[in-house]
């Protein structure tokens, strides 16, 4: 069978996988966000932080109980951080340095899990279980959270209320998260991943030396860091590390975790708002986005140049022989379009093209199928963006799910798009623009270039892959895509909910014959369309001098 043949049957099955649990999870998670019933362990949660779930939430108290979570989250982790050397099952290991404590923290709270350490130097168990991996749950659930917030904006009418964050907060963890998380690392111990709390011990002899390993809660770590998009590894390699994704059978089931929740979440979306076709549309508008740019990097990889790839089947560089040009690929573009960040390959030593439709995946927003709430929210901003353009061409107000999209409405949804591509840019400007900074790339010419841009749009996108090459573990670089990492993910969500807000206040809108059909395959491909349009505007020239640069003289 040929290699190309295998990628194809892959990506066959990870769609049917997909597709299976497309509609038990999306009604299953409706019902989550939608019941006024509170379990047991939900309501001690409930009395030891001292709120009160059945409270409504106007976007102002929605926001405040998103941001002082977070930034008591962050806290937290980089205090921990900061103890390590103190606390038990350390491994031997000593504090981490204030910069790249910060960095960190920011990093794990933000749902970017940006990495500048070597995790299985730096980091013991109990910073792992208890921190990095405690972080991976929460993050996630307040991303679900937002994006469920921003639904009710759409389905609630002459009302203010957005629900209650808490609330949102521990179901989203407690019913969906955990369960799917511990079925997910039991699949993964019996792939191979390792699971325990072992110290630091000998594995071999090596070229005259010794190699050492430690061991850790990895599989549970690895399920929630998919299912989560979360992206964060126990080891430095990441999902290209035999201990956290040890055959080809564990890779299609990362994948699978990484897209789950993300597509699922239109079917709860439509549920929701009491249309299923609208989700499909959406759905429909991502799975387009997700299947071309997964083809067009399986082309590309694929294609054959010169002697060496002719061998190797393809492109080899930088992908392991378990998975390769395929498993990799389709890992490549599904972590890469989401928020994950997890990679089971090194991102620079792909193609130019190759490496430019990962940055691309990222600069589109994420969302196609995007982070856990975080694709949603931010494909219904695009849907909104859509439907302006419409509405522009035609002369009509525009209207989406019942709402008018007025001047606030669509200030907000400005606002959202403009915050990443501003934070990108700029940083990357100044790091190019400063002496210091340079040092740090491995290369020169338009790959060393690309290794900062992309550094900057995984942090301010909160996706937290590498491109590779780059030393990031600078004070520079820990501080300015911490700052990035935070900015770009609390900022958007502030327009989120007073978009969200501004919405529900509305009345509903009678459907006319005037009126855009948003459930139908037309608005799905205009919604495409847009999509690519802005950030092609956006981002081009600053790939045209990294990726197509390099992709254009090879």
């Amino acid at each position: 069978m040929s290699p190309q043949i295998a990628g194809l049957l892959q990506l066959t099955a990870l769609i049917a996988a997909l597709a299976l649990a497309y509609r038990p999870l999306g009604d299953h998670m409706a019902k989550v966000y939608s019941s006024e019933k509170h379990y047991t362990p939900e309501k001690w949660i409930y009395k030891v932080i001292g709120a009160n779930p059945a409270a409504e939430m106007r976007w102002p108290a929605y926001l405040r109980g998103v941001l002082a979570f977070s930034a008591v989250s962050v806290l937290f982790l980089y205090l921990m951080q900061r103890a390590q050397g103190s606390l038990p099952g350390s491994l031997g290991f000593s504090s981490i340095d204030p910069d790249q404590a910060f960095n960190t923290a920011a990093s794990f709270v933000a749902n970017t899990n940006w990495q500048s350490y070597y995790g299985e130097q730096a980091m013991g168990h109990v910073v792992q279980t208890g921190g990095l991996a405690v972080q991976n749950f929460l993050s996630a659930a307040v991303g679900m959270a937002v994006a469920v917030a921003l639904v009710r904006g759409f389905s609630r009418s002459r009302t203010g209320d957005l629900g209650n964050f808490w609330a949102d907060l521990v179901r989203g963890t407690v019913r969906i998260l955990l369960p799917i998380s511990v079925i997910g690392a039991i699949v993964l111990v019996a792939c191979g991943a390792i699971q325990n709390f072992s110290g630091i011990h000998q594995v071999g002899q090596f070229m005259g030396g010794t190699q050492e390993w430690n061991g850790g809660a990895v599989a549970s770590q690895e399920a929630i860091k998919e299912l989560g998009t979360n992206g964060g590894g126990y080891f430095n390699a990441n999902s290209a590390h035999p201990f956290e994704n040890p055959t080809p059978l564990s890779n299609l089931f990362e994948i699978f975790l990484i897209l789950l929740i993300p597509f699922a979440l239109t079917r709860t979306f439509g549920r929701m708002v009491g249309s299923l076709k609208q989700g499909y549309a959406i759905l429909g508008a991502m799975a387009v986005i997700w299947i071309g740019f997964t083809a067009l990097m399986m082309w590309t990889e694929f294609a054959h140049r010169g002697p060496a790839f002719e061998i190797a089947g393809g492109a080899m560089e930088g992908k392991e022989t378990r998975f390769g040009i395929a498993g990799s690929s389709i890992f490549a573009v599904a972590t890469t379009l989401t928020s994950t960040g997890a990679v089971n390959s090194f991102h620079s030593s792909y193609t130019g093209f190759g490496g430019g439709i990962t940055m691309l995946g990222m600069q589109l927003g994420e969302i196609a199928p995007g982070g856990v709430g975080s694709g949603l929210y931010g494909m219904l901003i695009m849907a909104i963006i859509a439907v302006f353009i419409a509405g522009l061409m035609v002369g009509r107000t525009p209207e989406y799910l019942g709402k008018k999209i007025g001047t606030r409405q669509i200030k907000y949804a400005a606002c959202y798009i403009l915050i990443t591509p501003a934070l990108v840019l700029g940083f990357t400007a100044v790091a190019m623009a400063l002496p210091t900074p340079g040092d740090s790339m491995t290369n020169s010419g338009a790959h060393g270039f690309s290794e900062i841009l992309y550094a900057y749009t995984s942090g301010a996108n909160n996706n937290g892959s590498a491109f590779a090459g780059l030393n990031a573990d600078t004070q520079w670089f820990n501080s300015t895509i911490g700052i990035a990492m935070l900015l770009g993910r609390f900022l958007p969500m502030v327009f989120v909910l007073a978009l969200a807000g501004s919405l529900a206040e509305q009345k509903p809108v009678p459907e006319t014959a005037g009126t855009l059909r948003t459930d139908k395959p037309l608005y799905a491909g205009l919604l495409v369309g847009a999509i690519l349009i802005i950030t092609g505007l956006t981002y081009f020239p600053a790939l045209a001098l990294g990726p197509l640069a390099e992709g254009l003289a090879s």
